[in-house]
């Protein structure tokens, strides 16, 4: 007989009772499943990259329970397309690879800090208390990427302040890099507004790399710590030092100055180059390292564009890898600032296609589970970038006053670049260091240019 269609009669009844129906069975979607790649793989043993934003706002023009509201839906809208951040991390049976699957969704809270205002926590000088508060502005500190097998890869914290809000955000650093976390945001930004999606984002991971990698997972976040060779971490202080545009146009200007006019061949350096080799130089000289100490420079490179063939910005997930040089602290100091402006240029300039899928091969051939300390004893190690248009993540109130990075994957040495909020190329050095070098890095004037500017 043909498929039941009602009760009524009908003249096809003579017509269907030629056909047979063999079977039945509802189809639905399949499950949302993203294999991470070798590139993602790294950042398991790292913690959940946090992110605050601080936006002023007076309660009677933008209501909080209002603005949270609008911001929450725009959520719910950003991850039906971001689908890799509302799943869990899980490792498939069979090969050990791990993927992130289902649709579980993102953590939301909501909290007040009614007596902190923006200016307490935006202004050029944040105090130690203001530090304070703001790690407390942001959720998950201290959970490490291993915990998204059984956590939300996204938390977001809405703080009511006492004329704005914060937006502190915690996104697992094994599924996205910071090219693919302000591509949400700003794209949650865009939705928010009631604007469409001006770029979609490329999910699919096998473009960046298919091979299958089992990784023997640690049982927790503290047995994996526990196997740091160099011990617990040191105590650690951050600060953000402001560069002007002025100020970073003369330390550019420096680096390049010596570069012979006229030869085609000498390239000159970038901003990147020529402000990383100064943080280099700068933290060093803090740390009050000896001649002979080897002091290691680390830039964690977005490879999109190094592939062959490249990959577009969209792409959703890490595509980044480490990129180290490395010298005797007293070359470092004793010679000119082209020295490690020229290290930071070659040691970028090299890391093309054939070395991105070296140092690929190498890792899933021996996969490893890293602590901060591989990095070395006296690194500078340089992630986000200026580049990023974070300033430009308007939910719909005007552009945040200030953009910050919460305290996880602060290690000795470790930098955050902002462009400054004005966008004429200042650039904002957000760096945590031991205090002691710390102390002696803020008396520093050469470090601020303050001899050049008088």
């Amino acid at each position: 007989m043909g498929v039941e269609n009602g009760s009524s009669p009908s003249p096809a009844d003579d017509a269907a009772a030629a056909v047979t129906v063999t079977g039945a069975r509802t189809v639905a979607p399949a499950k949302n499943r993203c294999t991470l790649a070798t590139f993602d793989l790294p950042y398991i043993t790292f913690y959940y990259n946090q992110k605050l934003l601080l936006y002023r706002a007076a309660p009677d023009v933008v209501p909080f329970p209002d603005a949270v509201a609008r911001m929450t839906a725009a959520l719910a809208d950003a991850l039906r397309v971001f689908y890799p951040l509302t799943g869990r991390i899980r490792q498939q049976d069979g090969d050990g690879a791990l993927a992130v699957e289902g649709d579980e969704g993102a953590e939301v809270f909501e909290a007040e800090a009614l007596g902190v205002a923006v200016d307490d926590l935006a202004g050029g000088d944040c105090s130690d208390e203001a530090e304070k508060v703001m790690q407390c502005l942001v959720p998950y500190t201290g959970v490490m990427n291993l915990e998204g097998l059984r956590r939300p890869l996204l938390a977001v914290q809405f703080t009511k302040l006492k004329d704005g809000l914060a937006v502190g955000c915690a996104f697992n650093h094994a599924v996205l890099d910071g090219t693919s976390t302000w591509h949400f945001m700003s794209s949650w930004a865009e939705l928010c507004r009631g604007a469409p999606l001006s770029v979609q984002p490329i999910h699919d991971r096998s473009l960046a790399r298919s091979v299958r990698v089992r990784l023997e997972l640690p049982a927790s976040a503290e047995a994996h710590e526990k196997t740091d060779p160099n011990g617990p971490k040191k105590a650690l202080v951050a600060r953000v030092f402001s560069f002007p545009a002025p100020t970073v146009a003369r330390i550019k200007a420096a680096a390049n100055a010596a570069l012979p006019p006229g030869v085609a061949a000498a390239q000159p350096f970038s901003t990147f180059q020529a402000l990383g080799a100064h943080i280099w130089r700068a933290v060093s000289r803090a740390r009050g390292l000896g001649p002979a100490d080897i002091t290691a420079f680390a830039v964690f490179a977005d490879c999109r564009a190094r592939l062959d063939p490249p990959l577009p910005p969209a792409y959703f997930g890490n595509l980044i890898q480490a990129v180290f040089t490395g010298v005797p602290a007293g070359m470092l100091l004793g010679g000119p600032p082209e020295l490690a402006a020229g290290l930071l240029q070659k040691a970028i300039g090299e890391h093309d296609a054939a070395a991105v899928a070296r140092r690929l091969e190498e890792y899933e051939a021996a996969p490893k589970l890293f602590h901060y300390s591989d990095a070395g004893p006296n690194c500078v190690a340089v992630g986000s970038s200026p580049r990023f248009k974070v300033y430009d993540v308007d939910f719909g109130f005007g552009r945040p006053e200030r953009v910050r990075s919460g305290g996880n994957n602060k290690f000795d040495g470790m930098v955050y670049l902002y462009p400054c909020r004005g966008g004429d190329g200042g650039i904002d050095v957000e760096l945590a260091l031991q205090p002691e070098p710390m102390q002696r890095l803020e008396k520093d004037d050469d470090f601020f240019l303050r001899q050049a500017a008088a």
